[in-house]
C-alpha cells in the first residue's frame, strides 16, 4: 500500500505558489509583529554565548543574564547613534553655505536647461513655485507620515528588546519545543539545525559588524587625506549604511557627496566620490568575501531577490534581515531530504563537480529507500 500520494506537477505547482502567496500576505500585514520578532530572535542568537558565560561563570539568574547581556548591546548602539546624532548638529554651522551652494547649483542647472532645452527661466519658476505650493498644501500630510515613522521606530525598538528578552529566557524551552515537534529518530537532524542556525547567525552578525567598522576605517582614511570636514560623521554614516547589502554604499555616497558640496568645492567632490567607489571595491572584493561571506553560503543571485523581496515587503528591515534569512533557509534546506535541491541551488557555485555527483548520488538513494518502502 502506498504510503505517499502522487500529485500531478501542476497541482504541486499551485498548491506552492499559494502558499508563497499566503506566506507573503501575512508578513506583510503582520509586519509590527514578526519584524520585530525575527529582529530580537537574530540578537537573542548572537548573545546567548555572553547569557551563558554570565550564568556559568558569575552564577547569575538567566532573567538578570539577559537584562545585562541586552543592555550592553542596546546601550553599545545607542552610543554609536549618539555620537552620530553629536556629529550631525554641527552641521548646523554650515547651513548657510549649504543653502548658498544649492542656490548657486540651481542658477548653473536653470542656465543649462534654457540653453539645452529652450525653457526660459521665468516658465521654469512657475513650475516650481506651482510644485512647492502644492507640496506645502500637503504638509500636513507628510508631519503626519513622519509622526508615524517616528513611532514606528520606536515600537520596533521596543519589541525587539522585549522579544530578544524573552528568546534568552526560554531559548531552552523552544529547542525542546523543537524536539517534541519531531520524532525522536530526527531529534538529531534537529539539534544540529538548531546549532548550525546559531553558528551562522552568530558568525553573519559579527562579521557584519566588523565589515561596518573597517568600512568606516577606511572612508575616515580617504575623506581626511583628501580634506574633507566631518570625516568623522561621514564615516560613520557610511559604515551605518553599509549594513545594508548592496544598496548601502550607493546612499551614503549620494549623502556624502551632497554634504561635501555643501562645505566644499566640485572637485572634492569627485575625489570623495572616487575614494568611496576604491572603499566599496576593497569591500566587496576582499572584506566581505573573508568576513562575512565565508560565514553565509548564499550565492549573489537569491540574495540580491531576497534583498528586493524583503525591501517590498518590510522596507529597510526587510533588507537587513534578508540574507540571514535566506541563510536559515538554506540551511533548513540542506538537512531536509525533500528539499535539499533548493539547498544546493542557493548556495555557491561548486569549482568542481563532486559536490554535484554527491547530490545526485543522495537523491538516488532516497529514491530508492522510497520505492522499497512502497
Amino acid at each position: 500500500m502506498s504510503r505517499f500520494l502522487s500529485l500531478p506537477f501542476y497541482i504541486k505547482l499551485t498548491c506552492t505558489l499559494i502558499s508563497i502567496i499566503a506566506l507573503g500576505y501575512i508578513a506583510h500585514i503582520g509586519q509590527t509583529i514578526i519584524v520585530p520578532f525575527i529582529l530580537g530572535s537574530l540578537f537573542a542568537l548572537l548573545l546567548v554565548p555572553i547569557c551563558n558565560w554570565l550564568e556559568r561563570k558569575l552564577r547569575l539568574h538567566r532573567t538578570l543574564a539577559a537584562i545585562l547581556a541586552l543592555l550592553f548591546f542596546f546601550g553599545l548602539i545607542g552610543g554609536i547613534l549618539t555620537m552620530l546624532g553629536s556629529q550631525l548638529s554641527m552641521l548646523k554651522d554650515d547651513w548657510p553655505s549649504f543653502e548658498k551652494q544649492i542656490i548657486d547649483g540651481f542658477h548653473i542647472l536653470q542656465t543649462w536647461v534654457h540653453q539645452t532645452f529652450g525653457v526660459a527661466q521665468n516658465e521654469q519658476i512657475a513650475y516650481l513655485t506651482n510644485t512647492v505650493s502644492k507640496s506645502i498644501s500637503q504638509g500636513t500630510a507628510i508631519v503626519g507620515v513622519a509622526l508615524i515613522s517616528l513611532s514606528s521606530l520606536l515600537i520596533l525598538f521596543v519589541f525587539t528588546f522585549l522579544y530578544a528578552f524573552f528568546m534568552l529566557i526560554y531559548r531552552g524551552h523552544v529547542v525542546r519545543f523543537l524536539l517534541l515537534l519531531n520524532r525522536t529518530e530526527h531529534h538529531e537532524i534537529v539539534l544540529d539545525i538548531v546549532q548550525q542556525i546559531q553558528y551562522v547567525v552568530k558568525k553573519y552578525l559579527i562579521g557584519l559588524i566588523v565589515q561596518m567598522m573597517i568600512v568606516a576605517g577606511l572612508t575616515f582614511i580617504v575623506l581626511s587625506i583628501i580634506g574633507v570636514k566631518y570625516s568623522l560623521m561621514l564615516s560613520l554614516i557610511t559604515g551605518v549604511f553599509n549594513g545594508l547589502p548592496y544598496v548601502g554604499i550607493f546612499i551614503s555616497i549620494v549623502i556624502i557627496a551632497l554634504i561635501t558640496f555643501a562645505t566644499s568645492s566640485i572637485t572634492h567632490v569627485l575625489f570623495v566620490v572616487l575614494g568611496l567607489v576604491i572603499v566599496h571595491v576593497i569591500d566587496s572584493n576582499f572584506v566581505v568575501p573573508k568576513i562575512v561571506g565565508s560565514k553565509v553560503k548564499v550565492n549573489s543571485l537569491f540574495a540580491m531577490v531576497a534583498i528586493i523581496a524583503g525591501e517590498m515587503l518590510w522596507g529597510i528591515s526587510g533588507m537587513f534581515l534578508a540574507i540571514p534569512i535566506l541563510a536559515i533557509c538554506k540551511i533548513l534546506f540542506d538537512r531536509v531530504r525533500d528539499l535539499k535541491a533548493w539547498g544546493f541551488l542557493l548556495g555557491e557555485e561548486e569549482k568542481t563537480n563532486d559536490h554535484f555527483k554527491a547530490l545526485l548520488n543522495e537523491l538516488n538513494v532516497f529514491k530508492r529507500m522510497e520505492r522499497t518502502e512502497r
